[in-house]
């Protein structure tokens, strides 16, 4: 999850940057992305952005509506990728059950924490964002008739605070050039190059150079990919800034400045290509009221016996869904070639292991937690190496109830309402609220970190890990020590590596693990009794756009193999 692409945020060119309005329609989200496109040089990328993100929806559903009434299907797993599947099968008349292992909560890795009854305190320890350009998300967005806002990704008057140095994020990167840069040993032609024009060179010289037509290999999941695009998927995030001839303290600047960056340097690079190309970090949104009310408009529709988002399906036709909440599956099982499908599960109100088997199963847990769950027969061989294998990242973030909004104070130049602020201390990233509160109490992500760092920070005790933080906020916002001791009144961490339904916040693949799994991640097995969903098998990783996606993938996929068998 990369934060920082001054070169296409602020634009190259000399046009007006269009409006970013609350609750925008897709032709305005269009006009954002054409506009991001069009400042990096690569507006011929709009129609394949558009088309690989798009919901995968068919046009059969009208005509098939209620036609597998009667198949049972469990879905295993209630986060997003869960909750579409279920979704999405609810209208062919299949009737579902949905294991969900938590009995206090629903979403998987979409997880807002309200402070107060009213919950107008909130902050987000997942899901945080939305692209303008995650085709899919926004499909169920307007489906459920969310209220968005903009997520305000960047500010000047945020800080970058580097090797003891403070200074702030302007947009043309003119004080990082000017205070950060002298802390490193850089090649000359490095020197002379605006932080801008650096960071782009480093992050996204590969992609412009790829040819438009194989760029779109970076959103698709193929049994084989051109040697072209294969070259940079080999690549960890070090190796392909080094092979474009960049020092070692250029790399070093750019992990300290984009810290996020430096989580991830021996990740593959194409895990970078993944957010570059369909432009994540330009124009973002969130929900307004917390990011887990699109979870929870699933299960409200799920739940009920009339819901209305299945325009043109009576409701007599749609599948009858049971929800197991509290009940983790412990084994998958197939007594015999073709034949149905039995999962072994459990919930902590009891000593008894359960077992019920299905026509079907969708597998929608992260393989972080289906590596502890029993299968007999085993998947394929490809299937459990990559369950063993597939990286996943930790990530730690940590909420600050405060009872003013001290980033606010000051005159116009200092005000932070919105963006990020970076530093190459442990803490990483201080996100401030996009909403505006003065001289009221807000809410701060006051560190996201991820890998080394959220394992270290995420791994101490609650007030050795919550005076760090302070400490080092007050650093970075030149505050006098024990500033935020009668500032903050409550606080929250999430280390998504001790979520033991989660063991880690998103994958995020080493060189080559597309190339070698990702194909192989999606085929079902069992005959085509059991199908798989989750951000881990897409190309969006740490995404809701990569979860959704693949729920819907999953379902159609299932329907199509019925079609062909009914």
């Amino acid at each position: 999850m990369i934060f920082n692409y001054p070169s296409y945020f602020w634009g190259n060119n000399r046009e007006i940057p269009p409006i970013q309005p609350n609750n925008p329609t897709d032709s305005q989200r269009y006009e954002l992305i054409k506009y991001i496109l069009a400042s990096s040089r690569r507006i011929e990328d709009f129609q394949s952005i558009v088309q690989l993100l798009s919901a995968p929806v068919k046009n059969k559903e009208l005509s098939s509506a209620g036609k597998f009434k009667g198949v049972k299907v469990a879905v295993v797993g209630g986060g997003l990728a869960g909750l579409s599947a279920a979704f999405e099968l609810r209208k062919f008349g299949v009737n579902i059950t949905i294991f969900e292992a938590s009995e206090d909560h629903i979403g998987g890795r979409v997880h807002t924490h309200y402070f107060n009854k009213d919950k107008n305190l909130y902050g987000e320890l997942g899901a945080m964002r939305i692209p303008a350009s995650h085709e899919t998300t926004w499909h169920y967005i307007n489906l459920f008739k969310l209220n968005t806002r903009p997520f305000i990704q960047k500010n000047k008057n945020a800080f970058i605070y580097v090797d003891n140095e403070r200074t702030q994020n302007d947009p043309e990167g003119k004080n990082i050039k000017e205070k950060i840069y002298p802390k490193f040993q850089l090649k000359t032609w490095e020197k002379n190059l605006p932080w801008s024009k650096l960071n782009s060179y480093a992050l996204e010289e590969h992609l412009i150079n790829l040819h438009v037509s194989l760029r779109t290999e970076i959103l698709r999941i193929r049994n084989k990919y051109s040697s072209q695009y294969l070259n940079l998927e080999r690549l960890s995030v070090r190796q392909a800034m080094e092979v474009l001839g960049l020092s070692e303290d250029a790399i070093n600047l750019i992990s300290s400045v984009d810290p996020i960056v430096g989580s991830f340097l021996y990740n593959s690079y194409n895990e970078i290509l993944q957010d570059i190309y369909p432009v994540n970090f330009a124009y973002l949104y969130e929900i307004v009221g917390g990011m887990t009310k699109l979870p929870l408009a699933f299960y409200n529709s799920l739940t009920s016996n009339n819901p209305e988002e299945y325009d043109g399906i009576p409701s007599s036709m749609l599948g009858k869904v049971n929800w197991r909440r509290g009940n983790w599956v412990e084994g998958i099982y197939q007594r015999e070639k073709g034949g149905k499908v039995a999962l072994s599960y459990k919930n902590k109100h009891s000593d008894k292991t359960y077992m019920e088997a299905f026509d079907y199963v969708v597998c929608a847990i992260p393989f972080s937690t289906l590596r502890n769950i029993k299968i007999t027969p085993l998947f394929s061989n490809k299937k459990m190496e990559a369950i063993r294998e597939i990286n996943y990242s930790n990530a730690q973030k940590t909420l600050f109830l405060c009872d003013n909004r001290f980033w606010e104070k000051g005159g116009v130049n200092e005000k932070i309402i919105g963006g990020i602020s970076f530093t190459d201390k442990i803490i990483t990233s201080i996100v401030y609220p996009s909403d505006h509160g003065l001289d009221m109490s807000g809410v701060l992500l006051a560190s996201y970190n991820l890998g080394l760092d959220a394992d270290r920070l995420g791994s101490i005790t609650d007030e050795r890990r919550i005076n760090i933080i302070k400490r080092q906020i007050e650093e970075v916002h030149g505050l006098e020590y024990g500033y935020l001791d009668n500032i903050v009144k409550e606080f929250v961490t999430r280390e998504w590596n001790k979520e033991q339904w989660a063991l880690g916040a998103f994958s995020m693949f080493f060189p080559e693990q597309k190339r070698i799994y990702l194909y192989e991640m999606q085929r079902p097995e069992y005959d085509n009794r059991i199908f798989f969903a989750g951000e881990h098998i897409s190309c969006n990783h740490a995404w809701m756009q990569g979860a959704l996606y693949s729920g819907i993938t999953a379902a159609n996929n299932l329907i199509d193999y019925l079609r062909g068998n009914k």
